[in-house]
């Protein structure tokens, strides 16, 4: 079969077939994470942000090849979540505008296109690293690049394309040695090598049935917003401190195959059942194939947590009803006696932190932070999702608090896409946030707040304790599936079958003669005894050091230890 032109409809096909393939091994591409711990979500967040680029590729389809890769780079964008999800946008973004005005290309316009994507995905990483997604990407474009120099068939430049990325994903263990020692690939690398994939299949003429999945999947969502509209429309008149639940939870499960390795059989009854006792406002409507669920809760990690035991997520969208209804009574406010809206004076910062866990959460509004974005570990909110809360804040500059290394590239995206003045502290833990809320001054500019709220992050230690999710080795800690470990920084030093031996060892790495004050934060389902046999140890080894517990509520991690 030869295809010596492409226009929007041959790519939207292809689109559809690589994001299908995607989703169906998103589970494969996050047991490549290096870490063995539960925060694997590469496969789990590039596959989240095709589907918000297929989801605008289906609104928007156009046999042009120019408005069909638009309508795809917007839906990437606004859709991105965490490093790779962001890279993935960016590389069809650079492709996009490649592309941009023409209805068909030729096969060397497709590869120069891919090559456009390949500069954009550099040029959005602040410090591009060898051996990840960016080197499949790069090397697999020069490859269609020469090749296209040669033949006028796409099928043959995508064959070639998929050749060399495939060659280049499995050089990444020699390019980084953490991934020789772990003895996995680049999980990025591997996820693009399933769309890339999925591009080839469908030049091939190979069928998908994606578009009978999204057809299930558009009549879900018609049915269950109705009776989400209903329901919303009955409790208008809550007061804020009468919402229990807080978090308008939102989400779709593609079922796989019962027989699929540690996926569990779906059952409808026993699905209402369980979420029943997480929440309120439950919907649920399932066919064979598709589930499309609507439920308030106040730990929306939990419910997703659960929920993915049966499939793979897709349109997530989780919103703070509490964060809404004072909104609402905020614009009440301001109408005088005549129902005319009476200004008020924005803010002049607006503070924006993620996290998960409801104590965590509540410590930051404590401190200022006027929006908690949902978030973490398994569970990266999309560079929408920012947005969203910038444009709900009435404040003159922004101020992102991304609290997660994998956050911080969809964070930075939004604040490229905000009609105001807004900024990200490179934050990328939990007491790293709260170290530069510390830092942060209301009376000073932003540029002054900047650099006082990054230098704070630096100022303080961070211990993460968790269990693996496998066996591995990593330096000289050996590692099983099940062991507590712990984790200095991005180190792991300890590793063992007892919680509060683990939690101990790695204390004794963190807390030196310069230390101050240990702040330990409680996970989901630790109780506080734990925590006070911790700070018996400490005071016993650090007198002088200054401990404080506090319910974190967050949900992987039994203990986050925050060292200043």
């Amino acid at each position: 079969m030869v295809h010596t032109r492409l226009d929007g409809v041959l790519f939207s096909r292809m689109v559809h077939f690589g994001a299908r393939l995607l989703s169906s091994n998103a589970k494969v591409v996050d047991g490549l994470n290096v870490f063995p711990v539960p925060d694997g979500d590469t496969g789990t967040n590039m596959n989240l942000t095709l589907m918000s680029g297929v989801e605008e590729l289906s609104r928007r389809e156009s046999v042009s090849i120019g408005e069909a890769a638009a309508a795809l780079a917007r839906g990437l964008l606004m859709g991105a979540r965490g490093n790779s999800g962001v890279i993935l946008s960016q590389l069809f973004r650079g492709f996009s505008k490649a592309v941009s005005g023409k209805d068909v290309i030729s096969a060397r316009q497709f590869a120069e296109a891919l090559k456009a994507g390949v500069d954009s995905a550099y040029q959005a990483v602040m410090k591009p690293v060898e051996g990840t997604i960016l080197t499949v990407a790069r090397e697999a474009a020069e490859k269609a690049v020469y090749t296209a120099r040669a033949t006028d068939d796409v099928l043959v430049v995508m064959e070639k394309t998929y050749e060399q990325a495939q060659a280049a994903l499995l050089r990444t263990p020699d390019m980084l040695p953490v991934l020789k020692e772990v003895g996995v690939v680049d999980s990025g690398g591997q996820g693009l090598l399933f769309v890339y994939e999925g591009f080839l299949r469908a030049l091939r003429g190979e069928t998908s049935d994606e578009r009978a999945a999204e057809a299930k999947q558009s009549a879900a969502k018609v049915d269950l917003d109705e009776l989400v509209h209903e329901q919303h429309s009955a409790q208008v008149h809550l007061k804020t401190e009468d919402i229990t639940y807080g978090y308008c939870t939102e989400f779709m499960i593609r079922l796989v195959n019962s027989t699929e390795p540690n996926k569990k059989p779906f059952s409808e009854t026993v699905f209402r059942h369980h979420l029943d006792q997480m929440g309120d406002s439950l919907l649920v409507i399932s066919d064979d194939e598709l589930v499309k669920v609507h439920i308030h809760a106040e730990h929306p990690g939990s419910v997703l947590e659960y929920a993915q035991q049966f499939g793979s997520l897709h349109r997530i969208k989780i919103e703070n009803m509490r964060e809404q209804h004072a909104n609402i009574l905020r614009e009440e406010e301001k109408k005088g006696s005549e129902g005319k809206a009476q200004p008020m004076e924005p803010l002049p910062y607006g503070l924006i932190a993620v996290a998960a866990g409801g104590g965590i959460a509540e410590i930051y509004r404590s401190m200022g932070v006027h929006v908690v974005v949902e978030g973490g570990q398994t569970m990266n909110p999309s560079t929408e999702d920012f947005v969203k809360a910038v444009e709900g804040l009435d404040a003159k500059q922004v101020i992102i608090l991304p609290n997660n290394s994998n956050i911080v590239m969809a964070a930075q995206q939004a604040a490229a896409l905000a009609d105001k003045p807004v900024t990200v502290i490179p934050s990328k833990s939990i007491p790293q946030g709260m170290a530069a809320l510390v830092a942060f001054n209301a009376g000073a500019d932003l540029e002054t707040n900047t650099q006082a709220m990054t230098a704070a992050i630096g100022q303080v230690k961070t211990g993460l304790v968790t269990r693996a999710v496998r066996d591995t080795r990593m330096g000289d800690v050996e590692i099983k599936e099940g062991d507590f470990i712990g984790i200095a920084e991005k180190e792991i030093v300890t590793a063992g079958t007892d919680l509060l031996e683990s939690a101990k060892a790695l204390l004794n790495c963190l807390v030196d003669e310069e230390t101050g004050i240990v702040t330990i934060f409680l996970g989901e389902g630790v109780e506080e005894e734990q925590a006070e046999a911790l700070q018996e140890v400490l005071a016993e080894a650090h007198p002088d050091v200054e401990v404080e517990i506090l319910a974190g509520g967050q949900p992987l991690y039994p203990f986050i230890f925050s060292v200043e």
